[in-house]
């Protein structure tokens, strides 16, 4: 394949995930379940200070990439 042909394949590739990015982060507040308040995220709110670790959006998030990744490997085959 022409390697012109394949950068521009690539790049239209990264515009639609970077559309989609774009359209999630404007409409995250109105999604029903919304990432870093997740259930199964670890909070815990003392007298003095507080701590929270999202463990569920990292896990859903770790899940989600790797799919993406496989899924541009695969194209790219």
């Amino acid at each position: 394949m022409e390697p012109a042909r394949e950068l521009g394949k690539l790049l239209l590739l990264f515009g639609v995930i970077l559309a989609i990015a774009g359209a999630l982060l404007m409409l995250g507040g109105k999604l029903p379940l919304r990432l870093g308040r997740l259930p199964g995220d670890i909070a815990y709110r003392g007298k003095n200070g507080s701590f929270y670790f999202p463990i569920v959006t990292c896990l859903l998030l770790s899940v989600g990439l790797t799919l993406l990744f496989w899924f541009v490997n695969w194209l790219r085959r």
